[in-house]
C-alpha cells in the first residue's frame, strides 16, 4: 500500500526518492503518521510512503526551497539508517548535518569484512563508538552497510575522520589522540565565534 498525507497546493521542481529498509518504514511514518505530518508541516512538502517497496517520495510544495527538500530527505534518511525520530529531527537545526559512510565503498560486498569493520567502529562493548560520540558531541549509528553521523558540521566531520581512520585499520589509541587534537581546534574556533557574536555591553 501507499501511505500518504499531504499539504494542499501545487507542486514544482523535482521529487526526491529515499529508499528505506522495510523494518524502518514504521519508524519513518511514526505513530498515526506523526513523523510524516511533522515533516510536511515543517518543510511544506508532500510525502508519500510505499510500504511494500520501502520507498519514501518527497515532493515540493509551492515555493519550497531545495534546501528544505534536502533537509526533509536527510531526516528520512537518518531514520532509515537507524537513528530515533528524536535524533533525526535534530537535523531541523540548520547547523546540524547528516554524514553517511557507505561500507561497501570500502570493502565491496564482502560480508565478513563489513562485519569486521563495523566491529572496529563499535569497539569492545561499544567503547569506540561511545568515545567518538562523547568527544565530538555527535550521535552515531552503525547500520547494516552504512555508518551515520549527526552533529554540527565541524564536529560531524571530526567524527567522520575518526571513523574513517578506524576503517583504515589505525589503532584505536592513535585515533583518539588525533580526534582530541582536532576537537581542540574546533572548540577554539567555536569559542572565538561565540565571542565575536556576543553583544557588547553598553
Amino acid at each position: 500500500m501507499v501511505y500518504g498525507t499531504g499539504l494542499g497546493g501545487g507542486f514544482v521542481g523535482r521529487r526526491i526518492h529515499v529508499k528505506v529498509p522495510l523494518n524502518r518504514i514504521g519508524v519513518v511514518i511514526g505513530k498515526g503518521g506523526e513523523n510524516i505530518k511533522r515533516l510536511q508541516e515543517k518543510f511544506h512538502v508532500r510525502i508519500s510512503v510505499d510500504t511494500e517497496n520501502g520507498l519514501v517520495i518527497i515532493e515540493p510544495g509551492e515555493g519550497v526551497s531545495a534546501a528544505d527538500m534536502l533537509k526533509a530527505a536527510d531526516i528520512v534518511r537518518a531514520m532509515a539508517l537507524g537513528f530515533t525520530p528524536e535524533q533525526a529531527f535534530e537535523l531541523v537545526d540548520e547547523d546540524m548535518i547528516l554524514v553517511v559512510i557507505d561500507l561497501k565503498t570500502v570493502v565491496g560486498d564482502n560480508q565478513s569484512a563489513i562485519r569486521r569493520l563495523k566491529g572496529r567502529v563499535i569497539g569492545e562493548k561499544g567503547r569506540a563508538k561511545r568515545t567518538i560520540e562523547e568527544v565530538t558531541g555527535t550521535k552515531i549509528v552503525v547500520g547494516d552497510y552504512h555508518i551515520g553521523i549527526i552533529g554540527e558540521y565541524e564536529r560531524a566531520m571530526a567524527a567522520k575522520t575518526a571513523v574513517e581512520m578506524l576503517l583504515e585499520g589505525r589503532q584505536h589509541s592513535t585515533v583518539y589522540r588525533h580526534l582530541e587534537d582536532i576537537m581542540r581546534t574546533v572548540k577554539r574556533r567555536e569559542m572565538m565565534s561565540y565571542w565575536r557574536m556576543r553583544p557588547r555591553e553598553e
